[in-house]
């Protein structure tokens, strides 16, 4: 495996990059990260696609001189709202009852990959949701075991093409001398959730500043994404339009609230202003917030009403959007009638929500051989 492998992440309200190495005991050893802010992305398109190659650049150079050294190749996540799931029923005979092998794995993954005249999309992972083997019974890792026929459901996620082109050309402008893409949300997905969890499915709604991403995992891979543009950003203008406050405030303000607690109408939220404070409302706030929180709310009950899960599911809330919010993800989990939980990566101090999309694609790329060293592995993780 690679000493040290570094990433760049792509948020709906900055860019960062993270360099990092395997630890003891597989852990993850942060050796330097760097951030931009910028204008971001919505509806699958970036507000300012100009300023990208300067934010990278600001990015890349933070964590490399916060490493101290120099980053040759870097993953870049592909962000839901960039990307698409499409799940197939793969079938292949082995000719007679013999024992499963890496290489059987490897052309049945490639039997179901019919995208290479694909106009929008490439594909950049495979995963299996689980194989099956001549007596139906599902299991995730069947190498080594005996039989005749060898089928797999399969989830193939592809990349819109022109993001692609963007950053491929941004990493060559910036004298890198390669890169690779991998789907954000699956690195979540087997990052964030055991494979217990996963097993009997598992929900995961990551709530960024503009963007919110909803994935539906199983096995080892997603069955359905949903992308949609609602995040932390607009609760922000929300209580800045209603109550015509800064922008700034307003976004202090919103990590006050605490949506919990039943407030009389003398209870205020106080903000510091130079050397005076203002007071505000708290029920009035906390109502600004509730609109919003019941729009999120139903929109991810859209989304999830088209999926027939089990009662064992597992829910989990991760990004920076509300996650900071007192409150927010049990008042989350009554308007969804869905039992959620924050959840963030398990990492001394970087156990933050925020932190999740970056320190899973990180441990994804940190667990891939290199492709010249096991070229089978690495077509499976990555759709090469």
């Amino acid at each position: 495996m690679a000493q040290e492998a570094a990433i760049l992440d792509i948020g709906s309200s900055r860019i960062s990059v993270v360099i990092g190495r395997r630890g003891v005991n597989n852990t993850i050893n942060i050796l330097g990260r760097g951030e931009c802010e910028y204008s971001g992305y919505e509806d699958g398109e970036f507000y300012r696609p100009d300023e990208l190659i300067n934010v990278v650049s600001k990015a890349i150079n933070a964590a490399e001189t916060d490493a101290n050294l120099k980053i040759r190749h870097i993953f870049v996540g592909v962000p839901g709202q960039f990307s698409v799931t499409q799940c197939k029923d793969v079938s292949m005979s082995l000719g007679r009852r013999r024992r499963i092998t890496d290489e059987d794995i490897d052309k049945l993954f490639s039997l179901g990959d019919d995208f290479a005249d694909n106009d929008e999309y490439t594909l950049i992972n495979s995963q299996p949701i689980y194989f099956t083997l001549g007596d139906e019974r599902k299991m995730i890792q069947p190498v080594g075991l005996t039989a005749s026929r060898l089928s797999g459901y399969i989830s193939y996620i592809l990349a819109d093409k022109k993001f692609i082109d963007i950053f491929e050309r941004i990493v060559e402008d910036l004298g890198k001398e390669s890169v690779d893409f991998v789907s954000t949300i699956l690195a979540e997905s087997l990052f964030l959730f055991n494979s217990v969890d996963r097993d009997r499915y598992a929900v995961l709604v990551d709530v960024g500043y503009i963007v919110t991403d909803i994935v539906v995992a199983r096995g080892d891979g997603i069955i359905r994404q949903f992308s949609f543009s609602l995040g932390g950003g607009h609760f922000t203008k929300d209580l800045h339009d209603d109550l015509s406050i800064r922008f700034s405030l307003a976004e202090a303000l919103k990590r006050k609230v605490v949506l919990n607690l039943e407030f009389s109408p003398e209870d205020t939220y106080d903000l510091p202003i130079k050397e005076r404070g203002m007071s505000l409302s708290a029920t009035h706030v906390n109502d600004i917030v509730i609109a919003r929180m019941n729009k999120l709310a139903k929109t991810i009950n859209k989304c999830l009403a088209s999926c027939d899960l089990p009662p064992s599911t597992t829910y989990r809330l991760t990004g920076g959007g509300i996650s900071y919010i007192t409150g927010a993800v049990d008042y989350l989990s009554k308007k969804t009638d869905r039992q959620f939980e924050i959840i963030a990566p398990d990492l001394p101090q970087a156990n933050k929500p925020h932190l999740s999309s970056a320190l899973s694609l990180l441990d994804m790329v940190l667990g891939a051989p290199a492709p010249q060293h096991n070229k089978g592995f690495f077509a499976k993780l990555f759709g090469r």
